[in-house]
């Protein structure tokens, strides 16, 4: 028997997120067909995670087993082949059949984009938040650095999350600027229901002047005393690696 990983790239707009499920067309589903008709039968796979309807991922990890023999190039270019334009393997390996892509994973890399221009942007409206206005980018990074560590991020979760535990370590929280976008790249060891999402939109308010950084360090001292800021819309986000 044989464990694959796979690094999956995928544009999540058309998708009803990465899990099976029957109220829409799913990244799973699509690429266990694409490898059934591949390997000629069912195959089940295994993720570092999940993302919601509309996320992207450029670093998606994933892993099957098979007793298949064909070569290692066809579980990227020949499945890429099968493949709808807005997904692709970019990688694939034989890995030990211990290797378990969500349970040793040490870490995620997300980006979240903002686009700034005062105009509509048709080519960045499927990857970007457009946000119109003056930002306060100091006291953004300011509050980005309070979010940094081990802290209890109850108020940075939306209805549904299972979590048995809302403490999370964040070992990093940058904003920066690119061309005509903003950049916030969260780096941690894992993240609860829409957990980002909230982080960018508590840090927008921030930005706008409508919270503090202080406000922040509140919501992480004292969770459940106040809620967070809104969630961010799921189409500028992409998990960009997963650490191991």
């Amino acid at each position: 028997m044989r464990n694959i990983k796979l690094i999956i790239e995928y544009d999540g707009t058309n998708y009803a997120g990465w899990q099976v499920q029957p109220n829409g067309v799913s990244i799973q589903e699509t690429m266990e067909t694409a490898l059934g008709a591949l390997l000629k039968g069912p195959v089940r796979l295994h993720s570092s995670g999940r993302t919601d309807a509309g996320v992207h991922a450029r670093g998606m990890v994933a892993t099957f087993s098979t007793d298949s023999m064909v070569p290692l190039r066809a579980f990227s270019d020949g499945l890429n082949s099968l493949l709808p334009p807005d997904i692709a393997v970019a990688s694939s390996e034989e890995v030990p059949l211990e290797f378990h892509p969500r349970f040793d994973a040490r870490g995620k890399h997300y980006r979240y984009s903002l686009y700034r221009g005062g105009r509509r942007s048709p080519l960045a409206r499927l990857c970007a938040w457009h946000v119109r206005g003056e930002l306060d980018l100091a006291a953004m990074r300011e509050a980005a650095k309070l979010m940094v560590g081990e802290h209890d991020f109850a108020s940075f979760r939306t209805a549904g999350c299972a979590a048995k535990t809302t403490v999370r370590r964040i070992d990093a929280v940058d904003v920066g600027e690119e061309g005509g976008f903003l950049r916030v790249d969260v780096r941690g060891s894992g993240f609860l229901r829409n957990m980002v999402r909230m982080m960018v939109g508590t840090l927008v308010e921030v930005g706008r002047g409508r919270r503090t950084p202080e406000a922040v360090a509140l919501l992480l001292s004292h969770p459940g005393s106040s809620s967070a800021g809104p969630t961010a819309p799921p189409h500028g986000l992409c998990l960009e690696e997963v650490y191991y």
